[in-house]
């Protein structure tokens, strides 16, 4: 069972989620505790795998990323939760979700500036998660504009060889 947090790990949690270049001598003032609490604190919610600390980046201020919402219907016949995990270790993958409605998950997509990347996704990496017949539809929207819609960078994006090329490897995995 997941546990509750207390009121200070969700102010630290807050905090963070705020301004993430917060010391913990500065988010320590903030909460009224000690640093050496914030440092304990921050430790077990990463730990425990509630919490990371990571850079975002602006959709709206990137004119050269392109986001995708897949929305899939799948025939995973118990599996739901293992095809999701699949799906969240492709490149492009901001995250996945199990929904309710008319489709079963919705992956969010993250790719850079070529619509040749979407296509792949949903033609040739996504397909190839599952057996055949298991994902039977899929729908793509592209996100035409956001508005402080705060991302990570997703492995496959942004990624290069020391040439500057782009690592195919990562975008074309082996078949």
């Amino acid at each position: 069972m997941r546990e509750f947090l207390d009121p200070t790990d969700r102010r630290l949690a807050k905090l963070l989620s705020s301004d993430g270049q917060d010391g913990v001598n500065q988010l320590a003032d903030k909460l009224r505790v000690s640093a050496p609490t914030v440092r304990a604190r921050l430790r077990s919610l990463v730990e425990k795998n509630i919490l990371k600390v990571v850079g975002l980046l602006n959709l709206s201020e990137r004119p050269e990323l392109i986001a995708a919402i897949v929305c899939i219907n799948a025939n995973a016949q118990g599996h739901l939760d293992d095809l999701m995990k699949d799906i969240a270790n492709l490149p492009f993958v901001t995250s996945v979700s199990i929904v309710t409605g008319r489709f079963d998950l919705i992956v969010e997509v993250l790719v850079d500036g070529d619509v040749q990347d979407l296509y792949r996704f949903t033609s040739e990496l996504l397909p190839r998660v599952a057996a055949p017949g298991v994902i039977s539809r899929s729908e793509a929207f592209v996100v035409m504009k956001s508005h402080e819609k705060w991302v990570p960078l997703p492995r496959g994006c942004w990624e290069s060889s020391a040439d500057g090329a782009t690592d195919a490897s990562i975008a074309n995995p082996p078949r």
